[in-house]
């Protein structure tokens, strides 16, 4: 295929009526002589975003770079061509360098307490008062985000319960900020939300405790959710496995039971919700658009499903979508997906780099 293309068709997020031109892996809206034509009266989509993904984990936990590798290319042809890593065990910058694979923006190493999360996957710190400085190494090394184990089960209690007093919370994100880091955490249950909200976090991944006092409170100080509704449907499982510790596996049923409904409160509260498969361990890769379909049934318009996949985390994210200049990453549907989410499971073409994949 030649290295010039041009598509014609309805562009989104506008819905207008345009053309596009595709050189040297960027857009323009300026005519390109000699574009090979990949569709006419198409939908224009920019590439959708895994908000939470994990391309370096698995069902046994950490894999190999090339294990890593295969799961960024079962995103991408999925349509996933922007990817929030949201906590990794290996170092995918080999994996960045490759214009093959989906753009991933690295949080580092998810920071918890000893025997405090799964093992393995994160740094483990034996004391909290050790998190400020974690959390500045992890600034340091990665794209902009530090990724915090919020809550996890305590065996001793033998429920979920919080792993960092507040003022190490404050402490820590204020640290993130000062390297112009934001600061995003892991929480289930409802005992570790109250610190991590105080302490000016800037995002919260599956927040199932959350309630509508705290809802209202994330809208007004814009705290992103990105509630992996999809992963959440695996709840009832690990509390079926859980019966050593019978309070846990019963707090896990009522999340599971009451996600629909704080989501739709989310929504409802103005909240910025975004897309997150969690894929990785327990939800296999190349599922998004399963998740924008749950966040459709969960309360949002279809079009406020596939923006919180596309372009309004692109924007959230600091990266552009369908732009003079931009990057040529973008989905081409020969129906609207705004009418029938179905529909992002069939583009007529996947477009990353300006390269063709489908």
């Amino acid at each position: 295929m030649s290295t010039a293309l041009h598509a014609a068709g309805v562009i989104l997020p506008g819905g207008e009526p345009g053309e596009l031109w595709i050189t040297g892996g960027r857009i323009s809206f300026e005519p390109v002589p000699d574009a090979e034509t990949l569709g006419r009266d198409v939908f224009l989509v920019p590439g959708l975003v895994d908000a939470h993904c994990h391309p370096g984990i698995g069902i046994g936990g950490p894999v190999s770079l090339d294990e890593a590798a295969a799961q960024a290319v079962t995103d991408r042809n999925a349509g996933t061509l922007l990817i929030r890593d949201c906590g990794l065990p290996i170092d995918v910058r080999p994996l960045q360098r490759r214009a093959d694979l989906p753009t991933i923006i690295r949080a580092g190493r998810h920071l918890a307490l000893t025997k405090r999360y799964i093992p393995g996957l994160g740094i483990e710190l034996d004391d909290p008062a050790q998190l400020p400085d974690a959390v500045a190494e992890q600034a340091r090394d990665g794209d902009g985000w530090v990724k915090l184990v919020g809550d996890w089960i305590d065996r001793g209690a033998g429920d979920l319960a919080p792993l960092w007093p507040d003022d190490v919370l404050t402490e820590a994100v204020k640290v993130a900020h000062d390297h112009g880091a934001r600061v995003t955490a892991h929480v289930f249950g409802e005992a570790a939300l109250p610190g991590l909200i105080a302490s000016g976090i800037d995002c919260l991944e599956h927040g199932t405790g959350l309630s509508a006092d705290q809802l209202a409170e994330l809208a007004r100080h814009d705290v992103a959710l990105v509630p992996t509704l999809i992963n959440i449907e695996n709840f009832p499982g690990i509390a079926d496995k859980a019966g050593k510790y019978p309070v846990y596996a019963d707090h896990m049923r009522a999340l599971h039971a009451g996600v629909g409904e704080m989501v739709a409160s989310a929504i409802e509260a103005g909240v910025r919700v975004y897309a997150g498969s969690d894929a990785g361990g327990m939800v296999e890769h190349g599922r998004l658009v399963d998740e924008i379909e749950a966040l459709h049934r969960a309360g949002m318009t279809r079009e406020q499903a596939l923006a919180s996949a596309s372009w309004a985390a692109r924007d959230w994210l600091g990266h552009p979508g369908i732009a003079d200049g931009a990057p040529a990453d973008l989905l081409v549907y020969p129906s609207d997906p705004r009418e029938d989410l179905g529909a992002l499971r069939h583009p007529s073409h996947i477009v990353l780099g300006g390269v063709v994949y489908a």
